[in-house]
Parts: structure tokens; sequence; C-alpha cells
């Protein structure tokens, strides 16, 4: 069953975005919600996720993954409302 999952990251120097973003990209749904927090469509589960993302930071950078609850509240999103509402 496919859930969606908050992402949200702190990566440490300037390096590392664009693999993280293609990362993130590989998933069948994603939406870049802030400059650092994405939502992603999957069936992988929290640690899947982490572990998967991961691989792509830069030592001492931070990540956090969780699964999205079925309420939520946003104002000047990057992303589509349409796909808010839909997904989260």
């Amino acid at each position: 069953m496919k859930h969606t999952y908050i992402i949200s990251y702190d990566l440490k120097g300037s390096e590392g975005y664009e693999d993280l973003f293609e990362a993130i990209k590989e998933y069948s749904g994603w939406a870049r919600i802030t400059e650092s927090t994405w939502a992603i469509v999957t069936e992988e589960n929290h640690t899947e996720i982490r572990d998967n993302l991961g691989s792509y930071l830069p030592k001492g950078s931070r990540l956090f993954v969780v699964r999205s609850g079925s309420v939520a509240a946003w104002r000047n999103t990057i992303c589509s409302n349409d796909w808010l509402k839909k997904n989260i």
C-alpha cells in the first residue's frame, strides 16, 4: 500500500543537493513543499526511505522522515495546493 511521507533535511555544506533531489524524484509521486521539505508517495516504509535518501547526504547532515497524517494546513508552498490536498 502506498503512503505519503514528509521528508525534511539540513545538509552540511553546499554540496549534495542535486543528488538528493534526483533521489527524491525517483519516487512515483513527489512534491517540493518548502526549500528543505518534500513529500513523496511510495510503498517503502520510513526506515527504507531514510536509508535510501541518507546515502545521498554529506556526513553530518540531518534527515527527518514521517508518514503523513490525516490533517494538515499550509500557506505559500512551492508545490500546488491540489497535489497536497490529494496526497496529504
